[in-house]
């Protein structure tokens, strides 16, 4: 019995460097995406251009460079950082002595790996499919010619005709199965909304810390690993509260610069779910030293979906990591926390139950003459401890919100 080992690939990444975003940023991004997808980094190259060429991304001149690169150090892949046209592809293809894929396709193929739900992985074919569907134009000449004459008919124009035609009729198919999962996930949503449970969604960049934020929080062992992509289904846990309520934990796909939006479109379960959480945790790596651009990109992407600001609060983690504190001034509706240390997590809890419970903790005098306003506290909140002093009752206690006017004027 003869174990074969899986050869780890050798790629050489090829980046942009134009004004619409930061190209070192983004190459180290791609280097761990490669990473990720179990690749080897040999080395990278960038060009400055305000944009890429339409025929070969980069210049001629580049691309030949870089075929030599490749040949001396027997590349097996190159990955472009930007997404390549059918026509960009075959161009490259021509000249480079290996394979060649596009952001995109990293991602694509990382997701695929990924998915184990049966939703994830019919959401990753779908991404997949609609990827695929315009660059199946441009693979070569014969390929591309549309039949109606003398010399324009043949076997290349029917595989073409063909591919469009099954995959065409497979997005269909896929499109259909995901619309009954989420008339599914909306009895679910209907369910929870009439029992009154709320719902908390992690959302963030890659590899922030939401899975272990999540198993800290609810004591469970989801996978969490330093790696873009670690989760990529949606898991949801339990959260009891210190006043008995019960919320439900979302985690969710993790966000990257220049998400394609073929993901954004398949993967709509996943995201929807913080679309319709009751609070959005915007998890952020406080340690990094992009967090500002991860953070603009993350509530970019929320507001997109059509998430409500008012609801979003920013979780700054890893404080562990910083040396020398935290050199900005923090939102008090925000909060620093290390998953790692457990530090700040008492106070997220403290948060999440002041934004979505249905009751507030208060310490309430009530006078002897007002006891059957007690008897309704105890009725519709809970109550944590009681002292009888010669002016009344005091009272530890969650009120419920609609009986707060009942205390305004009895709360010590």
């Amino acid at each position: 019995m003869i174990e074969l080992s899986k050869q780890v690939q050798k790629c050489f990444l090829v980046g942009i460097d134009c004004p619409q975003y930061d190209c070192e940023q983004s190459l180290q991004e791609l280097s761990m995406l490669c990473e990720t997808a179990g690749g080897i980094v040999v080395g990278s190259t960038s060009q400055k251009r305000d944009v890429p060429d339409k025929a070969s991304c980069v210049g001629r001149g580049k691309l030949e460079e870089i075929a030599l690169f490749c040949t001396a150090n027997d590349i097996d892949l190159v990955i472009f950082d930007v997404e390549l046209s059918a026509v960009q592809l075959r161009n490259i293809e021509d000249v480079v002595p290996c394979g060649v894929i596009d952001r995109t396709m990293l991602i694509l193929d990382i997701f695929a790996g990924r998915a184990n739900t049966a939703d994830g992985k019919l959401q990753v074919e779908l991404a997949q499919l609609k990827y695929r569907l315009p660059h199946l134009l441009g693979r070569g000449t014969a390929m591309s010619r549309l039949g109606g004459g003398i010399g324009t008919r043949g076997p290349g124009e029917s595989k073409l005709e063909s591919d469009r035609r099954h995959i065409h009729r497979r997005i269909d198919a896929l499109e259909r199965e995901l619309d009954a999962l989420a008339k599914r996930r909306d009895v679910q949503r209907r369910s929870r909304r009439e029992n009154e449970v709320k719902t908390v969604a992690f959302v963030g960049y890659t590899n922030v810390g939401k899975s272990t934020l999540l198993n800290k929080l609810t004591g469970s062992n989801v996978l969490s690993k330093d790696m873009l992509f670690a989760t990529l289904d949606p898991t949801t846990r339990s959260l009891v509260l210190k006043n008995g309520q019960t919320v439900l934990l979302t985690d969710t796909v993790g966000f990257v610069s220049r998400l394609p939006h073929q993901l954004i479109s398949a993967f709509k379960s996943t995201l929807e779910e913080a679309v319709y959480a009751d609070l959005i945790l915007n998890v952020c790596d406080i340690s990094s030293d992009n967090y500002k651009q991860q953070l603009s990109i993350t509530t970019q992407l929320l507001l997109e979906l059509g998430c409500k600001e008012d609801k979003i609060i920013t979780v700054f983690n890893k404080c562990d990591k910083l040396v020398g504190g935290i050199g900005i001034d923090l939102d008090p509706k925000n909060v620093v926390v290390s998953a790692h240390s457990g530090y700040g997590l008492d106070r997220l809890v403290e948060r999440i139950e002041e934004e979505v419970c249905s009751t507030v903790k208060l310490n309430v005098l009530f006078p002897y003459d007002k006891m059957e306003v007690l008897g309704k506290i105890r009725q519709n909140g809970t109550v944590v401890s009681e002292e009888y002093t010669e002016n009344g009752v005091l009272v530890e206690a969650y009120v419920d919100k609609k009986d707060l006017y009942l205390v305004t004027d009895l709360i010590v």
